[in-house]
């Protein structure tokens, strides 16, 4: 697998994160951050024109993957070279999609150990998209995992999780296979710490390349001191550090196809030696006991060997021969599908044929058995028409006979026919008589209603004249009703007027009469008033006779007291109060 596809794997990770609604585009602020991320960890140019260019907002809608990948093939794998720091670059990867797909509540590992499990799940998934890893795989980490932890492989656990797989889907995502070794069900009997230490030992083996590390004594070049270091050796190459944690690195020994490891003698007081001569410089190396010496110059000798004919590290090699024979056992299976299918397509053929030619033979013997039929038939219908001819000329000549009677009978029925027809002639003139008297008849009768017509138009003019007489006097009848009308309309008004008047009068009466009570009282009051004066008076001064003319005829008492109106003026004003009466009641 080369570096583009290990780190499109990674990419391809970040960027189904970055797809929240799962509708396979991401918004294109997005795909700017991850682009400009990208160059950042893996040490490219940054070019922001490039980008903007790229993403320039010509269409509506974020970006698939297919919309991505010219940009990231163009503007950042073609340009990556092999000088960045893998663990950076997956580690940001890493981070992007771990905060949306991991539940860290479900693990009882620490997320440093899922983040290494999802680099080894990168590493031994298959080429293609989406990322899963099969069966295969799952085993042969598995049983990493557990060497590496010190325990043993239980074949029937495997196999039982193997059958609840292939019911399912025969392979794992990235989430999943973090689950399965974090919930612990192939590391029971484990502790958290030995589980970590097997995921970070398998994890320098698969991802870091490193085959082999620990400690051993190394003789120095000037003061020619024995120091003890931490020894990692990778296919290239041999680092070695101050303690195991990795803080300080000490130098590393490059490897290649002339370097040479041989064993050593015991001497100045250490044993298992041995000696590693690289371009460079020359190493001596001890080691505690035999087993580790002999491990190491094993060990060594492979990765030159592996050098000198330019092979990858062996877990990469077993990783794609494993591929490769997936890759081959899926040939064979789909070739060995074509052929089944080729021989079941031939088959059918056969079978076909077989069925053709069985319906060959039973139409011919079909046809066979309805050609003597057809013989027997056409025999039977000879016979019959043989037969039918015989008693076909027999009933000509009795129809012949029965014509020759039928024609005398029509001649006698003729001969009737004729003398019906003169008679009928005669009836016929007869009749034509009787219609010419009675047209003359007709006519007669037309003339009479001719003139009764007339008389009756004569006398519908008449009736005319008198209608249009008639509506003379209904219109002169209707003026004058209108006339009356109007005349009684303005009685009626001026009947109305005259009882406003009325009531006006009597209204004014009432005030009149109110006056006059008003007038009364006040009369009687003064009157009383002045008889008390007078009383008073005569009391007081004596009697006082007051000297009045005399009476020269009888006092009228009115209204408006003794001798107010003389009988003239009274007469006058009666006369007055009649007229304006009789005027009134005229008016109503």
């Amino acid at each position: 697998m080369t570096l583009r596809d290990e780190l499109l794997k990674s990419i391809w990770h970040a960027f189904t994160a970055l797809d929240v609604d799962k509708s396979g585009k991401v918004s294109k602020s997005q795909l700017k951050v991850l682009s400009h991320n990208l160059c950042t960890v893996m040490k490219i140019p940054h070019d922001p024109v490039a980008l903007e260019e790229h993403f320039k907002d010509d269409d509506e809608g974020p970006v698939s993957n297919q919309g991505y990948m010219p940009y990231l093939n163009k503007f950042i794998l073609d340009k990556v070279t092999d000088n960045f720091d893998r663990q950076d670059f997956n580690r940001m990867c890493w981070t992007l999609c771990s905060r949306k797909n991991l539940d860290q509540s479900q693990l009882f590992i620490s997320n440093e150990d899922a983040f290494k499990i999802w680099c080894i799940f990168n590493f031994l998934s298959e080429d293609r998209y989406p990322l899963i890893i099969v069966t295969e795989e799952i085993e042969y980490f598995l049983r990493k995992l557990t060497e590496a932890m010190g325990g043993s492989w239980v074949e029937e656990r495997f196999e039982d999780y193997k059958l609840q797989l292939n019911c399912k889907q025969q392979c794992l995502n990235a989430w999943e296979l973090i689950i399965l070794v974090g919930s612990g069900h192939f590391s029971k009997g484990m502790d958290i710490q030995t589980l970590s230490m097997g995921i970070s030992e398998v994890y320098q083996e698969l991802i870091l390349d490193v085959l082999k590390q620990g400690y051993m004594m190394k003789k120095g070049h000037k003061r020619k001191n024995w120091t003890e270091r931490w020894f990692m050796l990778k296919p290239n190459s041999i680092s070695y550090y101050v303690g195991e944690d990795l803080a300080e690195k000490k130098g590393d020994i490059i490897l290649d196809g002339n370097c040479t490891v041989e064993p050593l003698p015991d001497k100045e007081g250490k044993k298992c030696l041995f000696f590693i001569k690289s371009s460079q410089k020359s190493f001596e190396i001890s080691v505690s006991d035999k087993k580790k010496k002999q491990e190491w110059i094993q060990a060594i000798q492979t990765c030159v060997n592996l050098l000198r004919q330019d092979r990858p590290a062996p877990h990469r090699e077993s990783r794609q021969k494993r591929r490769d024979l997936r890759l081959k056992q899926q040939a064979d299976q789909e070739e060995l599908e074509l052929r089944m299918r080729e021989l079941q397509t031939a088959n059918e053929v056969k079978q076909l044929e077989l069925e053709n030619m069985r319906k060959a033979l039973e139409e011919a013997a079909a046809n066979a058995a309805e050609e003597e039929r057809r013989r027997l038939q056409t025999q039977t219908e000879l016979q019959d028409r043989y037969r039918m001819d015989l008693e076909r000329e027999k009933m000509v000549r009795q129809q012949m006979e029965e014509q020759v009677a039928q024609k005398s009978t029509e001649l006698e029925q003729y001969l009737q026919r004729v003398r019906e027809l003169e008679d009928m002639y005669r009836r016929l003139e007869d009749a034509l008589e009787d219609e010419r008297h009675a047209r003359q008849d007709e006519e007669a009768v037309r003339r009479l209603q001719a003139r009764l017509l007339e008389e009756e138009a004569m006398k519908r003019a008449e009736l005319e004249q008198i209608h249009l007489r008639q509506q003379r006097a209904i219109s002169e009848t209707e003026a004058e009703k209108q006339e009356l009308e109007k005349e009684r309309l303005a009685k009626e008004n001026a009947l109305q007027a005259a009882m406003k008047q009325l009531e006006q009068l009597e209204q004014d009466r009432q005030g009149a009469l109110e006056q006059y009570q008003t007038v009364v009282r006040k009369l009687e009051d003064a009157t009383n008033n002045t008889k008390s004066w007078k009383h008073k008076v005569a009391e007081h001064e004596g009697l006082l006779r007051l000297i009045q003319p005399g009476s020269k005829g009888q006092q009228m008492i009115t209204n408006w007291g003794p001798a107010a109106f003389s009988d003239a003026e009274l007469s006058l004003r009666q006369k007055k109060w009649q007229e304006s009466k009789n005027q009134a009641t005229q008016a109503q």
